[in-house]
């Protein structure tokens, strides 16, 4: 629980009733949560994640309804909520119940477990977003590279695995060079380091390379994917942890075609959310996701927390809210 005194955060575990839950049509009994970059923030009581206080962290969770005032759902039924402004305007899933709105609510597909939903999580979905967003704008396999930056990350791991199984050409972009050979284990066709796409340049162009990119970074490594791209190709952004800020020309755009997309995981609708997750079931290789995930006692969320926010954490991690 995130409390403000004083003007400043301070997070601790707390022990609430049922009566001190929010409202919401699903009461759920929390299995696991997720660790994800936002989840850091919140833990850590780094400003940037939570619009109002007292709240409760963790922007994703997957449990069991125990119950329901809505018919789409009944007690008893697996349900993965990710997103939905939980942790930000409503209280996420680092707690062992929540009440959430049946709208936010995807039941858990047949062939996963609960712990491999939350193995996906938000990071997983945002991954499946940005394919799906390159796609629509034509990306095919058989073409020119596909690059995915922050590759060792939850949403880079994810992705590389997606990719690859659609028969992409995957180039893995990451600054921690130990962690190679299992980028490679994902897909990876070819691992490169961060500084080739993030080192700056007073070029407008640069040699077309990339079909498409999955970025998570933002910041300089943007700029030079927006510098880099192919005649028509797709940059789905969806994360800064390179920094909110970046410098471009227009020459991408207009000479080139290239599609700049910013990935929303967050305020996505119901309909959209179950295609995703249906995507999701038949795209991503549910053996490649046991190998990238761990999972941890949310005892040890505040270490978590600092270490994700350090760049020291590969792949997913799934917190165990009852340990």
């Amino acid at each position: 629980m995130a409390t403000q005194v004083d003007g400043k955060t301070q997070v601790a575990f707390e022990n609430l009733t049922l009566d001190q839950l929010p409202v919401g049509e699903l009461l759920i009994k929390v299995a696991y949560s997720s660790l994800n970059y936002k989840d850091g923030l919140m833990v850590c009581g780094k400003p940037g994640v939570i619009r109002k206080f007292p709240m409760v962290g963790g922007i994703d969770l997957a449990g069991i309804v125990e119950e329901s005032s809505v018919d789409s759902f009944k007690p008893g039924d697996r349900i993965v909520v990710t997103g939905s402004e939980m942790s930000e305007a409503y209280w996420g899933g680092y707690t062992q119940y929540e009440r959430v709105q049946a709208d936010w609510a995807v039941p858990v597909p047949e062939s996963m477990s609960l712990e491999q939903a939350m193995a996906i999580g938000t990071a997983g979905f945002t991954a499946m977003q940005s394919v799906m967003a390159m796609e629509a704008h034509g990306l095919k396999p058989g073409g020119r590279d596909v690059v995915v930056t922050g590759a060792a990350g939850g949403v880079g791991s994810v992705a590389v695995a997606i990719l690859a199984k659609r028969g992409y050409r995957v180039v893995a972009s990451s600054g921690r060079a130990e962690l190679h050979d299992y980028l490679k284990s994902l897909g990876a066709a070819e691992v490169i380091g961060r500084e080739v796409l993030n080192t700056p340049s007073r070029r407008m162009l640069e040699a077309e390379r990339w079909a498409g990119a999955v970025d998570s970074v933002g910041g300089e490594t943007l700029a030079g994917l927006l510098r880099t791209t192919a005649a028509h190709g797709t940059v789905a952004l969806c994360g800064l942890a390179g920094g909110p800020v970046f410098s471009s020309t227009v020459m991408p755009f207009i000479l080139r075609s290239v599609n700049l997309c910013g990935i929303n995981s967050v305020r996505v609708e119901n309909p959209e959310r179950r295609a995703i997750w249906a995507r999701l079931e038949q795209d991503l290789p549910l053996p490649l996701l046991d190998s990238m995930t761990q999972i941890k006692p949310m005892s040890e969320i505040f270490e978590l927390g600092a270490a994700i926010l350090a760049g020291q954490i590969r792949g997913r991690t799934v917190i165990n809210v009852n340990a």
